[in-house]
């Protein structure tokens, strides 16, 4: 199926996207400040409809292109949501990392806002790759479907052990390498002085941090949105509307890390239904025949788009009823 959309299109999505960013980014810099709920609820529902907004204008372009815009929408919306979802479990993430390195509210801020920028290069990077890899060898889905299955069952088993913490040979070699200072003297600075001397807060190692989870979540991610659309220009839409709105995701989600038990698992069905997903479709993209009067015939049917997204529509549903029906027991239970 073609899913070239227009290149105005593609140039204005990109173009208005990161006019967003620039702004939010502008936002962190000009007015350092811990979000309110309500600030963060209302960033959040406006990041939203703009994906909702956008997938709607990519089903009439495409229509209008003479494409099969119902299909391209799905995908996105498939895709988004997926991307969506691996974000809020970024968060949680993040959100351990900067109670390990005891972040100071005010410099919480900045670092979130730098790490969304590093994830967004980090997956362009493999977005690019993938895409061009994809294109030339369809075995890869086989890897790619694999791959996920097998993190689906990590996230399962060690669902909060991420290996980014602060007590590693890794940030021990970088506080000495980069003479770091140990205490955040100054709670807004990436240096400080103590007794004359030039030290960098502990600002550097936190950002190495989320460097290196922003590195493995795309490793995650980018495979498993191939798996809803190969649209490159779909796939990173998805990934730039899922971070938006991460930096006020954090805040608001701050409080409710320890309540959405089953939200890990939830995410870890989705990526094992991708993981199928992506064997189905190299197995139907190599049309396994059998001989059947001397043709060849499929034996493997693709898993329709619309399918995909009920399923991850439901498994976050399910995944967040279930934990809050579990919190309100352990409450009443106390």
């Amino acid at each position: 199926m073609d899913t070239t959309l227009p290149l105005w299109f593609e140039i204005t999505s990109y173009v208005v996207m990161g006019v967003i960013l620039l702004f939010d980014l502008f936002l962190v810099v000009r007015r350092p400040h811990v979000p309110s709920t309500r600030e963060s609820a209302l960033w959040i529902t406006f990041y939203v409809s703009l994906a909702v907004v956008f997938g709607l204008l990519i089903i009439l372009v495409a229509n209008d292109s003479g494409l099969n815009g119902t299909e391209l929408g799905l995908q996105f919306y498939a895709g988004w949501l997926t991307e969506y979802s691996l974000s809020a479990d970024n968060v949680f993430v993040f959100l351990i990392i900067m109670s390990q390195f005891q972040v100071p509210k005010k410099m919480q801020q900045e670092l979130l806002m730098l790490g969304i920028v590093l994830a967004l290069v980090f997956r362009a990077i493999f977005i690019v790759l993938g895409a061009a890899l994809l294109e030339s060898y369809s075995w890869l889905f086989y890897i790619f479907g694999a791959y996920l299955v097998y993190v689906a069952i990590q996230q399962l088993r060690e669902k909060d052990e991420h290996g980014s913490g602060e007590d590693n040979f890794v940030m021990a070699w970088l506080k000495k390498v980069l003479r770091v200072h140990p205490e955040w003297r100054d709670t807004d600075r990436w240096r400080t002085m103590v007794n004359g001397e030039k030290f960098l807060t502990p600002a550097i190692l936190v950002l190495v941090s989320l460097g290196t989870i922003d590195l493995i979540f795309a490793l995650d991610s980018i495979p498993a949105i191939f798996g809803i659309t190969t649209s490159p220009f779909l796939v990173f839409t998805c990934n730039i509307l899922a971070l938006m709105g991460l930096r006020q995701l954090y805040f608001l989600l701050g409080d409710l890390v320890d309540r959405l038990h089953y939200l890990g698992h939830g995410i870890a069905a989705i990526l094992g239904f991708i993981g199928f997903k992506l064997v189905n479709h190299a197995l139907h993209l190599n049309e396994l025949p059998f001989i059947n009067n001397g043709q060849h015939v499929e034996i493997v049917p693709e898993i329709p788009t619309w399918l995909s997204l009920v399923v991850i529509v439901l498994t976050l549903v399910v995944a967040v009823l279930a934990s809050l029906a579990r919190t309100k027991r352990e409450e009443s239970a106390k």
